[in-house]
């Protein structure tokens, strides 16, 4: 099989008609991984996996475009499935809204909680993760993956005073988050624009770059203009249900 990533869910902050927000499902050749739950996620997971199949779910951060289908999946593995704990890792922050949005005391025995932060890293299968903070106004963990030769590194949400270069070199394949258009980005901005993507993927010597986390009613094409113009490289623009590999 190799390193792939399958889009559950791209639209950016909020979910946009018919598409989820933000959720990715990483395979390699021994894990399964469910990488941000936003919402819509968890039921376009279903259609590629169950969740008896996932070996943990990895959370960026705590806005609840990237989390909220946690607890769903808590309610899922607690009173309908036969599975053992699910191990997940996300930060502090998340981890404390989570349990409190599930309506328990205690996350385990159904989620066994891992708290990650700045520089950790953590082996998954036959996968390795290693995670930087992003410039974002919550703890933030953008994550790179290692597996079978190969790199993906995901941005999680940022600003520009951030760099997939914190994630080290060698990355096959990066997937940045664009909210915005240039033209309309206000400075200072928790998010990036389509060309600061792509002028940071250059420099950090990224060898393919998507785009995701688009805010729902984008023009479309212009972000992969704007993005393929300052990366020097085609930039595509991620679609769900779609696979790419590393």
């Amino acid at each position: 099989m190799g390193l792939s990533v399958k889009v559950l869910g791209c639209s950016g902050s909020y979910s946009g008609a018919g598409v989820a927000c933000t959720g990715y499902l990483v395979e390699s050749d021994a894990a399964r991984v469910w990488l941000d739950a936003g919402p819509g996620t968890l039921a376009n997971l279903q259609r590629h996996r169950q969740l008896t199949e996932i070996d943990a779910i990895v959370v960026t951060h705590e806005h609840p475009d990237h989390w909220l289908d946690l607890a769903m999946a808590y309610v899922a593995c607690r009173y309908f499935l036969d599975r053992a704990p699910m191990p997940v890792y996300g930060t502090a922050g998340t981890h404390a809204l989570a349990t409190a949005l599930a309506g328990t005391d205690e996350l385990a025995p159904t989620i066994d909680w891992r708290t990650i932060s700045d520089g950790d890293r953590v082996r998954i299968g036959d996968q390795h993760w290693r995670f930087s903070r992003t410039d974002h106004p919550v703890e933030t963990l953008a994550p790179r993956v290692d597996s079978g030769g190969r790199c993906f590194a995901f941005s999680a949400d940022t600003g520009e005073d951030w760099s997939f270069a914190r994630l080290g070199s060698g990355i096959d394949l990066a997937l940045c988050e664009a909210t915005f258009l240039h033209r309309d980005l206000l400075a200072p901005s928790p998010h990036l624009s389509a060309r600061q993507a792509g002028a940071m993927a250059a420099e950090a010597e990224v060898k393919r770059l998507l785009l995701t986390h688009l805010a729902p009613g984008s023009d479309a094409p212009a972000f992969g203009r704007e993005a393929t113009e300052a990366f020097g490289a085609p930039v595509e623009l991620v679609e769900v249900d779609k696979s790419y590999e590393v």
